[in-house]
């Protein structure tokens, strides 16, 4: 922590503390109680279609009343593909949308244990590939936090090698993109974030993985071939243990001539931004991230 976080800030960290995914809980409680913590009011001036279906994936899609987008975002959920859903991100899924001038599509991908990998994948590739006939690919962003956010890695590494076209960027906050845990960070700041443990990264990973070698670069695509994929755009808190997931991967995607900036905050915890409406740390967040899918995927200029 340090002097320039808000009071908000400071106060929501703590009301973070106080909550813990390490319980004695089961599966099903833990999801019920990731719902209950994540769910925030939807933000206005969007419409809401809580029952679409995207590349025979279930969808929330949320769009911009007052202008018509001029872009769209294709939005993976995190929760350590076993908790989360599209109820559970939309809020932060639909201020990002309309800070950005863009309808938004949160997936309802299959989770681990019922569906391991490559279940969410699978979920994650068909929509893309759905979106992609609906949208021109300059016009599409693909974003995601946390798991969603590897998720987005995976996602388009695959469709890479398959041929399919690239968005005009991707989005990813707080990335989880090493599921074998080897980054210094993740044991080193297991006390500074108030947000992720390791022991539920662990878990959540085991889960994920159905037996198959965590450093596996289909599960963890920091050690996959990057080359090819679109600008990315990097947000993560100095204070997370998932820190050096971002560090790594800026650097190895930098190394595959792949145009990627990351966005660092003092102060700040695993995905921070979800936050937006109640901390202005979260809020300058969605706008920096606004600010960068606006240039990334600009309007289209009338003939």
């Amino acid at each position: 922590m340090t002097a320039t976080v808000s009071k908000r800030a400071r106060a929501i960290r703590k009301g973070v503390e106080r909550l813990s995914l390490l319980e004695d809980l089961t599966l099903q409680q833990r999801r019920n109680g990731f719902e209950r913590a994540a769910r925030l009011p939807r933000p206005g001036r969007l419409a809401y279609d809580d029952d679409a279906v995207v590349g025979g994936v279930p969808a929330i899609v949320a769009t911009p009343t007052a202008v018509p987008p001029d872009r769209h975002i294709l939005y993976f959920h995190g929760g350590g593909y076993v908790l989360g859903s599209p109820t559970s991100h939309i809020a932060l899924a639909g201020r990002l949308g309309r800070r950005a001038g863009a309808s938004v599509t949160v997936i309802d991908y299959r989770l681990a244990p019922e569906d391991p990998f490559p279940a969410a994948i699978d979920d994650c590739l068909a929509s893309y590939r759905a979106v992609l006939e609906r949208h021109d690919p300059a016009t599409i962003v693909v974003a995601g936090d946390s798991a969603g956010g590897n998720a987005v890695l995976a996602t388009l590494v695959r469709a890479n090698a398959a041929g399919d076209p690239m968005p005009a960027c991707a989005y990813l906050l707080s990335p989880w993109t090493d599921l074998s845990g080897s980054g210094a960070t993740f044991r080193e700041q297991a006390d500074a974030d108030p947000m992720l443990k390791p022991e539920f990264v662990e878990e959540a990973a085991e889960m994920y993985a159905n037996g198959r070698p965590l450093d596996d670069p289909e599960l963890s695509p920091l050690f996959a071939d990057l080359a090819g994929l679109p600008p990315m755009l990097v947000q993560t808190g100095l204070d997370e243990i998932l820190l050096d997931d971002s560090r790594r991967l800026v650097e190895g995607a930098t190394a595959a001539g792949v145009d990627i900036t990351l966005d660092l905050a003092a102060g700040m915890w695993h995905v921070y931004p979800a936050f937006a409406g109640l901390m202005p740390e979260a809020d300058e967040a969605l706008v920096r991230a606004a600010i960068y899918i606006r240039a990334k995927a600009p309007a289209a200029i009338a003939a």
